[in-house]
């Protein structure tokens, strides 16, 4: 299989060749990993049981798909990234916010695949051998995943559609085998000395659907269009491609969430979750345990990683996608040595999601503001600009800066970082909100409030209705 050339330029009619099948199995098998999983630990480490977990986890996620799967059918008519495509509303320069944001967003979550997945493998192995578990034994073991992971960056899209698809099935057998694994110990309560983190009982539930549930959709708002740019609105309908993106993350997101706070309450996985796991599960389902947590992890932390290889590709267009991927890939690697050495995961994960999900959510909804204004038709030539280091084109706004939306993602975001509750850090407008975290809501309402008001009497510009951005006749 060749080596994908593609970074964040135009993908051509012909290369075209996904469907609304395929971008299911890529949201249904890269998710099924240790590294979706474990957010589903995160509502009984807050103290919620069985019921007040599902339910936080369950609506969570649906909010979060209602916003974020419309996402999608920008790069369904643009035929680039989403970081790229949102140039239309941020200046072909001001696009850097999203480049931005997705880089983040990808090195948080691959550094935590790998960091779990590696945890889990080498406590499995531990017990399977006897191999000492310790701090170099898991430095080699996440070092071993880094590797296999950017093999499957490097090669792409099409490699990554393939895994995915062999996943989507593995890893569903391997998970429902574990049903029945951890059935013996499983109990509905929260584990034991695990008071309600926030003091009570619906501070907690609110911040487990947004930290468990919200969260997971919303890591997706920049890497939809990394999968529907190779799907061709010529034959296939906005509303397939709308549907297919709602059922992937559904699937994709809440099966492995669901799994991970059933065998969180069986492990009785209170400030830990990869080592209860392991210990508590039997010794026939170490192999299988050890396969899912290695399948998993490469399968979810390269589909990051290859996004982080295209954002970087969009910040620095000299660089190619394949030396940009192995500079991310570089970078989540030191980012796992120094969070499996230095911080404790829980306080970790609740403190990275919370804040990228406030610093986010203003430019998504930027960009899907933008995106019904302009009834879906974009200038995909326009929106290159940057990358072919020219100027000019109807996204050029101020020197390729669209000022009223950069501010009004910037005020969004400000306004939601006030607003955040993590572990490490309280903003201060949680008084006005009962302690409640509202962050979410309150960035994307002030990004989008601003961005409208601002923008409100401008006409915007002219775009022709280019052949690839046609609905089909039976959509």
């Amino acid at each position: 299989m060749p080596i994908e050339q593609r970074g964040v330029d135009t993908i051509p009619e012909d290369e075209r060749t996904s469907g609304p099948h395929d971008l299911i199995s890529i949201l249904l098998g890269s998710n099924l990993c240790l590294g979706v999983i474990v957010f589903g630990w995160l509502p009984p480490s807050f103290g919620l049981g069985l019921w007040p977990s599902v339910t936080a986890i369950v609506t969570g996620t649906l909010v979060g798909i209602v916003f974020t799967a419309p996402l999608a059918l920008v790069s369904l008519r643009t035929a680039t990234n989403l970081s790229t495509s949102s140039g239309a509303q941020f200046g072909v320069r001001g696009r850097l916010v999203g480049s931005v944001v997705g880089l983040l967003l990808s090195l948080g979550y691959t550094a935590l695949t790998l960091w779990i997945g590696g945890d889990v493998m080498v406590g499995t192995l531990s017990r399977l051998t006897g191999l000492p578990d310790t701090g170099v034994s898991r430095a080699v073991m996440y070092g071993v995943l880094a590797a296999c992971t950017v093999v499957a960056a490097v090669f792409g899209y099409r490699l990554l559609l393939r895994m995915s698809k062999i996943l989507a099935i593995g890893m569903v057998v391997l998970l429902a085998i574990g049903v029945f694994a951890y059935s013996g110990d499983f109990t509905t309560a929260a584990p034991p000395e695990t008071a309600y983190l926030l003091g009570s009982f619906w501070p907690t539930w609110i911040l487990a659907a947004v930290a468990a549930g919200l969260s997971g959709p919303v890591a997706f708002i920049t890497l939809l269009g990394d999968y529907t740019r190779y799907i061709s609105p010529r034959r296939h309908s906005s509303r397939k491609v709308l549907w297919a993106t709602g059922l992937g993350l559904l699937f994709g997101l809440l099966i492995p969430q669901l799994f991970g706070t059933y065998t969180a309450l069986a492990a009785r996985a209170g400030a830990e979750y990869a080592g209860p796991l392991v210990e508590a599960a039997p010794f026939w389902y170490l192999v299988p345990l050890l396969a899912a947590a290695a399948g998993g992890s490469v399968g979810n932390a390269g589909l990051m990683l290859y996004s982080m290889g295209l954002d970087l590709d969009a910040i620095v267009p000299r660089a190619t996608r394949t030396a940009a991927t192995l500079v991310a890939a570089a970078v989540a690697t030191a980012f796992v040595f120094i969070g499996s050495f230095e911080w404790d995961v829980q306080s970790a994960m609740t403190s990275f999601v919370l804040v990228l999900t406030a610093i986010g959510t203003p430019w998504a909804v930027i960009t899907l503001i933008g995106y019904v204004r302009c009834r879906g038709r974009y200038d995909a030539d326009a929106l290159q600009v940057f990358n072919r280091r020219s100027v000019g084109g109807i996204y050029w706004y101020r020197s390729g800066w669209n000022l009223a939306a950069t501010a009004s993602w910037a005020i969004g975001a400000g306004v939601g970082l006030l607003a955040v509750t993590t572990p490490f850090y309280e903003g201060p407008l949680l008084a006005l909100t009962g302690g409640v975290d509202c962050s979410f809501v309150l960035s994307g309402l002030t990004g989008g409030l601003i961005y409208t008001a601002l923008t409100a009497r401008r006409s915007p510009a002219p775009v022709p209705v280019v052949a690839a951005a046609e609905e089909p006749a039976n959509a």
